[in-house]
Order: structure tokens, then C-alpha cells, then sequence
């Protein structure tokens, strides 16, 4: 008996010391480049340890170029996977699922939103309503002459780009839809509210009838040497887009005063009546609004994206990230004289920025060739012919038609219909001479978002223009819908013909300028390859042809590590 308990006792003893060496060796691992080996040939992975009996340190010789340091259990062969990681452009993680820890391994790094139901030009833009283009490190800054964003992206002074003008728009409008009603504050109208504004010797505030607004608004004057104005003390959080109707003379100024909870920093961000969009010095932020030359106008600005861009505008470009949970509104200041009314606060203001975008479009619409110019020079690629500053584009073109397409539907305003319709004139003139139609092998109509020589044919260019025109044809009627019509069946036609010529067998590409150039494939880069899937997915809800379902799951397959068969 004691000879059996002691065989016990020392087998139990063995267990505990194995399972203790193996637990500290695991322990000792960690990290995804180091830490997990991959075994050659299965599709299974052990996570190893340096020490552990039976596994040896071995060089592995990649393509006869160069070693790199792998394990070996018996026939087995482990490959690190910071190696496989670059080698292979594949994606993977450490992540916890229900206290369990595991490797999660991706071959793209984009996702695929499929669509609810059927596309709706009067609804949601796609998956806009998670874009936030006002953000994006290559926007200068929401304008405050227009309201709109300025591009950085291809000339660092800063330009409108239509594209990312009728992005900026589109997002908006959806997020609208989708979003909860935002969390509003009136501060003051001049009539019914009412504040206790401060007034300092030698300004003056009013509250009179107002014939252009048929309305009492707030009016002040301030003398140009005073140095505090007439001021509003808040004590707000979270609500950061103001909004107010003014009126001011070419001195006057409206300041918002910020204050960062945590560093204790005081901003200051004034809307002056210069006509430069940003400028900054130190913690103050100088955004022109224009003259109003005595007329009303409305504002609406997110303090938090103005903020944002003028600290980084003052750190040469670096972008600047702010916790809207860690800022405060303390105070509204009023400098020279003028006229305001409506003036409230809330957590969004989806709509008006939307007719921002819209209202953007009818100013700046070139009436006679229908064209939104893109004011930069633009290389697309060596041996394509460089596009001088003036050219459309007709990605641009749509976007514009989707922008003035869902105002018409909302508004009713015919201003935007008849922009929307002048905006098809491009869409039948050759890129060659100055619009945006480009022909592939003298047979298929293709609509150009670079109208270069030779053509490029990109795709999600050409098919964004295709949902502007479904856009236009869906809202519109009578021969604006019909005109609308013909353009997007040629482009449909054009699309299922030529679809498969992007498809590399493994991915797509981004143009066909290896069949105009001659040259290597331009391989789409994965957030344009799942761009092309979404696009060809709402397409295939508003069209039978079985093309976009099929392509675009043979497509989602490549996300996922599948490639085309070999011969």
C-alpha cells in the first residue's frame, strides 16, 4: 500500500513539474512576429517554445535569395509569421473572444457591407454615412465661405475638388437617415430666447424687427479697439456645431472660445469677414467666412473639425486628434457690428452641411459645358498625356448628380434638378475634347474619371458615374429621366462586357492601363478591390443580370485567400 501511494505521489509530482515548464515556456512567448510559427503545408498553427524538446532553430532559404531563422518538429517546418506577413500580404492579429485568446488571420484588411435591400437614390449613398471626409488628413479645412471641404490632396495650397466636395455631401445626407435626431440647444433668436449677453462700456446690443428675415434678430456693435466685444458665458459639452444666421459688416468678427478639460488649454477660433480660409498662430484659429455685404447667410460650423484643422495647419500638416468628450465650450464672443439670429448648438447638422455641398454645386457649375472643373494638373500614370487644370471628371460628375439628385428629392427646388441635368453634358462629349466619354476598341462607351490619353479606364470611377446617372434617371422625369437613361444602359452595357477584364484571378485592378499602356497590371489595392465588390453588389439590386452576383462573390472569394484555377 505505501509503495503504491508512493507511486502515486510521485506521479502526481511528475504531472505538476511537466505542466509548470510547459506553462512558463508558453508564457514566454508572445507577439505575432515572433511568437507563432507557421507549419509548411498544413493549415493548422502550434504556438512553440524556444526550449521545448524536439523542436530545432533551422535557416530557411526563400527562393534561393536569402535566410531566414524557422523551427523544425520532425518533418514539420515552422515559418514566423512576420515573415508570411510581408511575403504574402497577409494580415493577422492577436484577439480575445470570450476570455479565449487566439490568432485571427485576414487576407485583406477592407470588409464587404452588403446591401440591406434594394438601392434607393432618395436613401442612404451606399456605406457614406461611415465616411467622415471633413477629417481626412488630406482636407485643409471645411471652408467658411462655403462650407464645403478644400483638398490638399494634389496641390498642399489647397483647392475644391469636386469629388470629395460631393462626398463630404453625400455622407452627411446619409448619416442623417441614420443617425439619431441630434441633441439640440436654441441660445438665441433674438425673440422668444433670449440671452444675458455682457455688454462692456462703449458697445451696444439691440434686439429689432428684421424686414429681410420678418423677424427680431440680435444687433450689436462693437467699438474696433475694444479687446473683449459682447460676450455669451456657456458652460457646454458634446454639442459642438454651431449654427446662426448673421449678418455683419466687413470689421466684424464672432470668436468661440475652447477649453481642453484635462490640459486646461484655452482655443480660440475666430470667424473673421477676410476671405482666407485658414490661418492659425499658436491656439488661435482664423477661418474667413467673406463678406456678407449687408445680406443674411447661414453658418454652420463643427468646432471640434475646426479646431482640429487649425492645430494641425499650425504644426505643418501633422494631424491633430481631439476627444470631443475631453473639450468644453466656455464662451461666444462678438467683435465689430453686425447682425445675428437662430443662434443654437447640437451634436449634428447633417442636413444643412449636406445643402452646403449642394448649394456648392449650382455656384460653381460651369453652365454652358455642364463640367464641375478640377483646378489642378494631374499626372495619372508615365506615358499617359498630363491632364492640365480645368478637366472633368465623370466620378466627379456623379457624385455632383447624386449630391443635387437626393437636394431636388428633399428640397423640391428645381435649381438643383436643371444642375443636375446640365451636368450629363460631359457624359457625351470625347475626353479628347474636353468631356468625359472614352471608347473602348472603338465599341464599348466608358465614362472616364480621368479623361487621360490614352484612356484609363478606371473602374470604380466609371461605375460611381453610373450610379449618379440611375441617381438622375430614378428622380427625374420626362425626358431629363430619359436622357439620364440612355447614358447609364450604354454604361451598363459597357460594364458587363468588360467586367472580367479587370479581374486579375486573384484580385482586380484599379484601370486597364496594362492593355492601353502595355505595361504590368495596376493591381487594386484591397480597400478599392471591396469597393468594386459593394459597387457590383448594389448594382446587382437594381439590375437581373446575374454578372454582379456572380463576379462580385468570385471576387469576395480573393478577400478570402482564393485564387482561380491553374490551367
Amino acid at each position: 500500500m505505501f509503495y503504491m501511494m508512493m507511486r502515486i505521489n510521485f506521479k502526481t509530482i511528475l504531472v505538476i513539474l511537466v505542466v509548470a515548464v510547459l506553462s512558463s515556456i508558453l508564457t514566454s512567448w508572445n507577439g505575432c512576429g515572433t511568437g507563432y510559427f507557421f507549419r509548411s503545408g498544413h493549415h493548422h498553427r502550434d504556438r512553440l517554445a524556444n526550449v521545448e524538446p524536439g523542436y530545432q532553430e533551422i535557416d530557411c532559404n526563400i527562393n534561393g535569395g536569402y535566410l531566414i531563422s524557422c523551427r523544425r518538429e520532425g518533418d514539420e517546418v515552422y515559418i514566423p509569421f512576420s515573415f508570411i506577413h510581408k511575403y504574402f500580404e497577409i494580415y493577422g492579429k492577436l484577439v480575445t473572444y470570450d476570455g479565449l485568446e487566439r490568432f485571427e488571420w485576414l487576407h485583406s484588411y477592407s470588409k464587404i457591407v452588403s446591401p440591406k435591400g434594394r438601392y434607393d437614390p432618395r436613401g442612404v449613398f451606399m456605406t457614406f454615412e461611415n465616411y467622415n471626409v471633413e477629417v481626412r488628413e488630406r482636407v485643409k479645412c471645411v471652408t467658411g465661405l462655403d462650407g464645403v471641404p478644400m483638398s490638399t490632396q494634389w496641390e498642399s495650397q489647397g483647392y475644391y475638388y469636386p469629388t470629395q466636395i460631393a462626398q463630404f455631401g453625400l455622407s452627411h445626407y446619409s448619416k442623417n437617415l441614420t443617425e439619431p435626431e441630434p441633441h439640440r440647444k436654441i441660445l438665441e433668436d433674438g425673440d422668444k430666447i433670449k440671452q444675458d449677453w455682457l455688454v462692456p462700456q462703449g458697445s451696444v446690443m439691440s434686439r429689432p424687427y428684421d424686414v429681410q428675415t420678418n423677424s427680431y434678430v440680435l444687433k450689436y456693435a462693437s467699438p474696433e479697439t475694444s479687446t473683449s466685444g459682447i460676450s455669451l458665458s456657456l458652460d457646454h459639452v458634446l454639442s459642438f456645431v454651431l449654427k446662426l444666421d448673421l449678418s455683419i459688416k466687413d470689421n466684424g468678427s464672432i470668436t468661440v472660445l475652447m477649453q481642453h478639460r484635462e490640459k486646461r488649454d484655452f482655443y480660440h477660433l475666430h470667424y473673421t469677414t477676410t476671405n482666407i480660409p485658414l490661418q492659425s498662430l499658436n491656439n488661435h484659429i482664423y477661418y474667413g467666412i467673406g463678406s456678407t455685404n449687408n445680406l443674411w447667410r447661414r453658418l454652420t460650423r463643427d468646432l471640434v473639425v475646426d479646431l482640429q484643422k487649425g492645430l494641425s495647419f499650425n504644426d505643418k500638416g501633422k494631424s491633430k486628434k481631439l476627444s470631443r468628450s475631453k473639450l468644453k465650450l466656455l464662451k461666444i464672443i462678438l467683435n465689430g457690428s453686425g447682425k445675428i439670429d437662430n443662434v443654437s448648438l447640437s451634436t449634428s447638422e447633417h442636413m444643412e452641411q449636406f445643402y452646403d455641398s449642394a448649394k456648392w454645386f449650382v455656384a460653381n457649375q460651369n453652365v454652358s459645358s455642364g463640367g464641375w472643373a478640377n483646378p489642378v494638373r494631374r499626372k495619372v500614370a508615365n506615358g499617359m498625356g498630363t491632364l492640365d487644370p480645368g478637366w472633368y471628371s465623370a466620378m466627379g460628375q456623379g457624385h455632383g448628380i447624386s449630391v443635387l439628385s437626393r437636394a431636388y428629392y428633399h428640397s423640391g427646388e428645381e435649381r438643383y434638378l436643371q444642375a443636375a441635368v446640365r451636368a450629363l453634358k460631359p457624359f457625351r462629349i470625347a475626353s479628347s475634347r474636353g468631356g468625359v466619354e472614352a471608347m473602348f476598341l472603338d465599341k464599348f462607351v466608358w465614362y472616364e474619371e480621368y479623361p487621360t490619353t490614352p484612356s484609363s479606364f478606371i473602374l470604380n470611377g466609371f461605375i460611381y458615374s453610373l450610379v449618379g446617372l440611375y441617381d438622375l434617371k430614378t428622380i427625374a422625369s420626362g425626358k431629363d429621366s430619359l436622357e439620364a437613361q440612355e447614358l447609364f444602359d450604354k454604361g451598363m452595357l459597357s460594364l458587363k462586357n468588360m467586367l472580367t477584364l479587370f479581374d486579375t484571378g486573384y484580385g482586380t485592378t484599379y484601370d486597364l492601363r496594362h492593355f492601353t499602356l502595355k505595361t504590368a497590371p495596376n493591381v487594386a489595392r484591397w480597400d478599392y478591390h471591396s469597393t468594386h465588390i459593394n459597387q457590383l453588389l448594389l448594382l446587382s439590386t437594381v439590375d437581373s443580370d446575374q454578372v454582379f452576383g456572380i463576379t462580385a462573390e468570385r471576387w469576395i472569394g480573393y478577400m478570402n485567400g482564393k485564387r482561380a484555377a491553374h490551367n
